[in-house]
């Protein structure tokens, strides 16, 4: 019953809906919005809402022990094809070392899954046991550049076609928190009703945001060195904010993500290396290309890191930092970051 190699989330996602199981599941990794839908698709698709009372325990590994835990893995199903078993935070079990004679033998009539938050030590039982003898897999973080990809593929599994405008939008918005893509997403979907493309007035709509004063065409503004039309935007959307901070922090959050595609094409630039390469680099759509190459042509990389140092400025003032007022904040953030004249 080796393993090899671990599985990606869309292959054990794709298991769990086809009710492909295995008796033994071992995850880990920083991406908990993953984990927890792996989490989430297993009982789902494993045991019926009625089965669930006397089939389904899910422990704590701080707040539990290797041997009680163990017994729930050995016990049989009630009436139910499959037990199921979830530990989580598993690394903090004690005495888990128990699960690597576990895992050479799992129980069949189970389904565990034993999660962990962090990578641990891979060469030490019972970590490496259940790479051995179960199915693994290691959950990171999405970069910048394969979120897009990664909200496309979820809207259309909901059956939701969505613009390109609209995907690369809602990309920067998120960054690469899939938690919030996904909450967003939901928005969007509720906004454009029986529509099945979503378009970038949908991801405004859904933000909040008006067609006028939003995010997006303050970024367009910075790029296009308009201060003025920067300031009136800025101005205008935490007038409108019931939370001017939370606000302020969410435009800081997309502006960075700005800078750092302008940062990366940049790198690209030097290197001379064709559209296409620098889209993927960068995480931008390919016909977006250009429109950025043309705001870089306003920042040197000097004006780049400066843009950084502001935007960690009013990050830190935000969020504590400094008694300003939110809007005195992003009116210097815009005056810093904003390139007139160059």
């Amino acid at each position: 019953m080796a393993k090899s190699s671990g599985r990606s989330f869309e292959q054990l996602e794709t298991a769990f809906r086809h009710k492909n199981f295995d008796p033994l599941y071992f995850l880990y990794g920083e991406e908990e919005f993953l984990m927890s839908e792996l989490q989430e698709k297993l009982i789902e698709n494993a045991l019926s809402p009625a089965e669930r009372d006397f089939n389904l325990d899910i422990a704590y590994g701080a707040e539990s022990d290797g041997p009680t835990v163990r017994g729930l893995c050995t016990s049989y199903p009630v009436m139910a094809q499959h037990r199921v078993v979830i530990v989580r935070d598993f690394e903090k079990l004690k005495e888990n070392r128990l699960f690597k004679e576990y895992a050479e033998n799992p129980n069949p009539q189970a389904i565990v899954m034993l999660v962990c938050g962090s990578k641990p030590n891979m060469s030490a039982h019972p970590y490496r046991a259940l790479r051995e003898h179960g199915v693994w897999a290691e959950l990171k973080p999405l970069y910048d550049n394969q979120v897009p990809g990664w909200i496309k593929n979820r809207a259309k599994a909901q059956g939701y076609e969505m613009e390109p405008r609209a995907l690369q939008m809602l990309a920067e918005f998120v960054g690469t928190d899939l938690r919030s893509a996904t909450s967003e997403l939901e928005k969007i979907a509720t906004y454009a009703g029986e529509r099945t493309r979503l378009t970038a007035d949908d991801v405004i709509a859904a933000s909040g945001q008006t067609r006028e004063f939003n995010v997006f065409e303050l970024q367009n503004a910075i790029g296009d060195g308009r201060l003025q039309d920067a300031l009136r935007i800025g101005d205008r959307m935490l007038e409108q904010s019931a939370n001017p901070t939370g606000e302020a922090l969410m435009i800081v959050a997309v502006l960075n993500s700005y800078l750092q595609k302008l940062w990366k094409l940049t790198g690209c630039q030097q290197q001379r290396l064709p559209k296409k390469e620098m889209a993927r680099r960068a995480g931008i759509p390919p016909y977006f290309v250009n429109e950025y190459l043309s705001s870089l042509r306003r920042f040197s990389l000097a004006a780049i890191e400066r843009g950084f140092s502001a935007l960690l400025a009013a990050d830190f003032e935000l969020k504590g930092g400094a008694a300003r007022d939110p809007r005195v904040i992003l009116t210097l953030l815009l005056r810093r970051l904003t390139p007139v004249g160059q």
